[in-house]
């Protein structure tokens, strides 16, 4: 097993990821890179061992490497990444869109260490060591971007990690990861912002209809809270298959409209009860 670990980006899915396999490493150190008041916190809090702002001294030795970063700062430093990872290292992401993020490892990792693109399908609204939790990814879904019999024994050794930590290894390619996670995962974030701009628009001056508001409304705009720094860089780097995703919930919302006095309104509350019901059931 890996002795030596890596976390670049020691936020909340990186100080998540540390706080998660620390207990199934045993021995191994973990090294920390980030910016120096980021660092401080997270080695208060365990997750690290080893404050580094240095990215070759944080690098050398690291045989597991996890770079969690934004998307866009991750494309930048994959070439110095490839270029000073040790030979032995494998190198995981834990970006939210998989297809440019793999292709540009492709053009870097040419021998030695391997790139294993991956996603944890967790989060929280609001990001930060502060709220880093080592059971973030337990009973969740993380996707890796390789085939199940993939021969790498560092691949293979990933993936029981991630199962070890309580989360469900998924297996498929990165066009077909980011179509997938448009639909499930980020056409939702985009309902609930133009939820908010509806809301925002049509509140009064006496606050209606926003002080009426109840758990519902909570629950529907939850993802309003998300911080648009993630954001940006995910609909940069997957803006094609989030225009898809628009347009199907724009056909959507025209459809509901031609329907609301008809009986077809019945068949759309079902349709979207058996959606929910799956939802719930899924583990």
């Amino acid at each position: 097993m890996w002795k030596r670990v890596t976390i670049l980006g020691t936020g909340l899915i990186g100080g998540s990821f540390a706080l998660a396999v620390r207990g199934h490493l045993p021995g191994a150190k973990f090294t920390g890179w980030d910016r120096a008041e980021v660092l401080s916190q997270a080695v208060a809090r365990g997750a690290v061992d080893e404050a580094q702002e240095d990215l070759g001294a944080a690098l050398r030795d690291a045989e597991l490497v996890y770079l969690a970063l934004p998307v866009v700062r991750t494309l930048d430093l994959l070439p110095e990444i490839a270029r000073l990872a040790a030979p032995n290292a494998l190198v995981t992401d834990a970006c939210s869109t998989k297809a440019a993020v793999c292709r540009a490892a492709e053009q870097h990792f040419r021998g030695g260490a391997r790139f294993l693109g991956g996603h944890p399908m967790a989060g929280r609204e609001q990001g930060g060591i502060a709220n880093a939790d080592g059971q973030l990814f337990r009973g969740a879904k993380y996707a890796l971007a390789s085939a199940a019999n993939d021969a790498d024994a560092r691949v293979q050794q990933f993936a029981a990690l991630v199962t070890a930590m309580g989360a469900e290894p998924v297996w498929l390619d990165a066009e077909t990861h980011d179509w997938a996670v448009a639909i499930i995962s980020q056409l939702p974030q985009l309902a609930a912002l133009a939820l908010a701009r509806v809301l925002n628009d049509e509140t009064d001056e006496t606050g209606l209809p926003v002080v009426l508001a109840g758990p519902g409304a909570r629950d529907a705009l939850r993802l309003a809270g998300s911080p648009y720094d993630i954001w940006r860089d995910i609909s940069l780097t997957n803006r094609e298959n989030l225009s898809r995703a628009l347009d199907r919930l724009a056909q959507a919302v025209d459809h509901l409209r031609n329907v609301l006095a008809s009986r077809e309104l019945k068949d759309e509350f079902e349709t979207a009860n058996h959606i929910y019901q799956i939802l719930r059931e899924v583990k």
